[in-house]
């Protein structure tokens, strides 16, 4: 990979592993509910798909449920308490970014998940001030496989969208990188399902570790 200027990475399941809170707070309303605790795998997959998908996994309903939207935001409720309990950079994620930061270079985050809770949490990690950008589900009018959230990071950036480097761990996030005119790697140590593809996805190349992206910088 030529010429990049700025890395930018998508943040549950790729740059941080949010999974074990969102999995607690889950399963902090499914005791709410009488019901027992569900595995922590099962929940892990879903996580890059939010909240939504996080809470069909975790009731077995549609959006269309009456209870449904009540659950989701008693979930949210709660993540929102305890949003950085056992949230972690993926292990080699911070020499990732202090290679990145001492090679010239800058990094963002572009994620789907909203404002008020990316915001809080990458204050909480101590990333806020060492990110060129961060954009979040509602920062633009559009959300990821759309370029715009991606276009925007850009320009916060001060990189051109051939200068950047797109890293996420759901179809999404290629696609997005994609139409954005970047280039994209899929980060196989997040949250992928049995059912995906990643293979499929027409990304530049896959790593299996934050260590590898090292080579592609």
């Amino acid at each position: 990979m030529s010429s990049l200027n700025t890395i930018l990475f998508d943040l549950d399941g790729t740059l941080a592993d949010t999974a074990p809170d969102l999995a607690s707070a889950l399963n902090k309303v499914r005791a709410e509910e009488g019901l027992p605790p569900l595995p922590y795998e099962t929940i892990r997959t879903e996580v890059s798909h939010g909240s939504v998908a996080i809470t069909r996994i975790g009731f077995d309903m549609d959006k269309d449920h009456p209870e449904f939207e009540r659950l989701r935001k008693r979930l949210l409720e709660i993540y929102e308490a305890n949003l950085c309990v056992e949230t972690r950079l993926f292990p080699g994620m911070d020499k990732v970014l202090e290679k990145i930061e001492s090679s010239g270079m800058n990094w963002g985050v572009v994620t789907n998940k909203p404002g008020w809770l990316t915001d809080p949490l990458l204050e909480q990690m101590g990333l806020s001030e060492r990110a060129a950008c961060i954009i979040s589900g509602d920062t633009t009018n559009n959300r990821k496989p759309h370029p715009e959230p991606l276009l925007e990071a850009c320009k916060l950036a001060g990189s051109e969208a051939a200068q950047c480097l797109y890293v996420g761990d759901a179809i999404r996030d290629i696609e997005a990188g994609k139409n954005a005119g970047m280039q994209t790697l899929v980060a196989l140590f997040g949250y992928i399902g049995e059912q995906d593809k990643p293979e499929t996805w027409g990304a530049d190349g896959m790593i299996h570790s934050p260590e590898e992206l090292m080579q592609w910088i």
